[in-house]
């Protein structure tokens, strides 16, 4: 037999597969299909509404101090300070119940369900589940703070009207100067909830009931606000989780030393990776049944 005659066996070429969002497209529609979730995101919407058309009827003017905790004052002057005044008041809380029930139900909610050893059979791997979870929960974080301040700058600017805005160092910037700053702070606090959500997703794996996890998560966001406030734990402050969120405040000043919120990006980073090497570590040996 000749060599053009003799025969060969022809080997597939395999072509690599390209990254699939489609896991992660399925859990937002998921995120953000579900009924009490589309709820819960009308109530944080509501909040700078109900705050911005409160100040309005009784027009009050409180004069306004120097923390970033102390904006109602400004409302009446500029309506820009009612995005600042929502996400002041929905951080200790409102924000992260909201973070807390999307995380604990990220993993804890399929296993509820019995979705979840399906959900690994589809094939997906226990650690894209995780990365896609944890990415998800991250959209979430960013989308409710944005949702919050938009909102708020929306009604504000219709009710008050916009203009300069007056910093915390007395100085003023434009409302496009202003605009700007409010990005950065919804990106720092989206950065902190990260952390909040890291947690989550670690708590999510320990048991199959979401209800449970949202409630542990939230618990002990609010006793770290908590202990925040105890002098006599002042060596234990540097360690908690919510320590840091509040220096957003610094994005509101003339010039903006970014030095002062590196030490909340650091700490946010810190909890996000602890957590996320648990959740890991954990869903990694677990014995998945349901």
């Amino acid at each position: 037999m000749s060599v053009v005659d003799r025969p060969t066996t022809a080997h597939p070429v395999r072509r690599a597969r390209r990254p699939s969002s489609r896991f992660f497209r399925s859990e937002l529609r998921l995120i953000y299909g579900r009924r009490r979730n589309q709820v819960g995101l009308a109530g944080l919407a509501a909040v700078p509404i109900v705050i911005a058309v409160s100040i309005r009827m009784s027009g009050s003017d409180n004069g306004g101090g120097g923390g970033p905790s102390d904006f109602v004052g400004s409302v009446t002057s500029n309506g820009f300070f009612v995005a600042l005044v929502a996400l002041t008041v929905e951080l200790p809380l409102f924000l992260p119940i909201a973070v807390a029930a999307i995380a604990g139900d990220s993993v804890a909610g399929e296993a509820n369900l019995g979705t979840l050893r399906y959900l690994l059979g589809v094939p997906v791997t226990r650690n894209r589940l995780l990365a896609v979870k944890y990415a998800a929960v991250a959209t979430f974080a960013l989308s409710v703070t944005l949702l919050v301040a938009a909102v708020g700058v929306g009604i504000g600017l219709a009710l008050f009207g916009g203009g300069p805005v007056t910093l915390l160092s007395g100085t003023q910037v434009g409302l496009g100067d202003g605009l700007l700053r409010l990005l950065g702070i919804c990106a720092y606090l989206t950065v902190c909830l990260c952390a909040l959500g890291a947690l989550g997703l670690f708590v999510s794996t320990l048991t199959e009931q979401p209800m449970g996890a949202t409630i542990a998560v939230t618990m002990l966001t609010v006793a770290s606000w908590v202990l925040g406030q105890i002098p006599q734990l002042d060596w234990l402050h540097p360690y908690l989780l919510t320590r840091h969120w509040q220096d957003y405040g610094e994005l509101l000043r003339d010039p903006v030393d970014l030095g002062a919120l590196l030490p909340g990006l650091l700490s946010a980073g810190a909890y996000a990776l602890v957590f996320l090497t648990a959740a890991w570590a954990r869903f990694g040996s677990r014995d998945v049944t349901s």
